[in-house]
């Protein structure tokens, strides 16, 4: 009688990357189920995707922008907060579902194998779906304000895949320590709400003294978010200011991808 042992290797390999291709059936339906879900039996459906990052824009603009009064380098504050409102929406809600992935995906666990890394992925790519949708709004007022494209519009797609690779890292990180630890669970929301104000959301990079800016850049959300006013709104790429997020943002997807791999096997004991 022969039978067949599964272990996890102590690092990434090749025969990862296989395995996530041999289960692409089983990624897709999640993908989908959490689509679905998300809009199942809503009046709406998804137009919540367009309304909810909008009412946070307006709140914005008459909190920040009229009464406030933060400074915006001369750009309108609505159009300001737009471009930054619309990569932070997806940002914290894949952050949010990624790293509770494991936890709330507990019941399929245990009960068969396959790569555990497609739970946190999975909260990656089903959000893409609302970030999409929420891009006509960006359209629409970039329209309004008769905003000339330049160049740099050409860089959009880097950032976009920049974006999506700062809560993959996180949510690696977070969803194996949710799974020992469920206080993550209480911080998360905490955390994020801290997060927004840690990045150029509602005020301007200028505002930032000239000391501290390299601090400030290792932030790969201030990455994310300048790099999306600079592409859709023009002016210089400061490349200097914007690299080294990216380099943070490789190093938190690397460990985090190593602490995943590392603390897998436990997964379903302590479940």
């Amino acid at each position: 009688m022969s039978k067949t042992i599964i272990e996890s290797a102590d690092g990434w390999s090749m025969k990862d990357i296989r395995e996530l291709v041999a289960y692409r059936d089983l990624f897709y339906f999640l993908v989908w189920r959490d689509i679905k879900v998300l809009y199942a039996q809503t009046i709406m459906g998804f137009s919540w995707a367009i309304l909810q990052p909008l009412v946070q824009i307006v709140m914005f603009t008459v909190i920040f922008g009229k009464v406030a009064s933060l400074p915006t380098d001369g750009i309108p504050y609505f159009l300001f907060s737009t471009v930054a409102i619309i990569p932070w929406t997806y940002m914290s809600s894949a952050m949010s579902g990624s790293s509770l992935s494991l936890v709330s995906g507990k019941a399929m666990l245990g009960k068969v194998y396959f790569p555990r890394i497609i739970f946190p992925l999975t909260s990656i790519l089903s959000k893409l779906v609302d970030f999409t949708i929420s891009l006509l709004i960006v359209v629409a007022v970039m329209l309004y304000y008769k905003v000339t494209l330049t160049t740099n519009l050409l860089y959009l797609p880097l950032f976009i895949v920049f974006m999506a690779m700062v809560p993959f890292g996180v949510g690696l990180w977070l969803s194996s320590l949710a799974i020992r630890f469920r206080d993550v669970n209480f911080a998360m929301q905490f955390f994020i709400r801290m997060l927004m104000y840690t990045a150029p959301v509602v005020y301007a990079v200028s505002s930032i003294p000239d000391e501290y800016k390299f601090l400030y850049s290792l932030n790969p959300l201030v990455s994310v978010i300048e790099g999306f006013r600079v592409c859709l709104l023009g002016g210089p790429m400061d490349w200097g200011f914007i690299l080294p997020g990216f380099v943070t943002a490789i190093v938190i997807l690397v460990t985090g991808a190593l602490y995943f791999k590392l603390t897998e096997h436990i997964v379903v004991d302590v479940i």
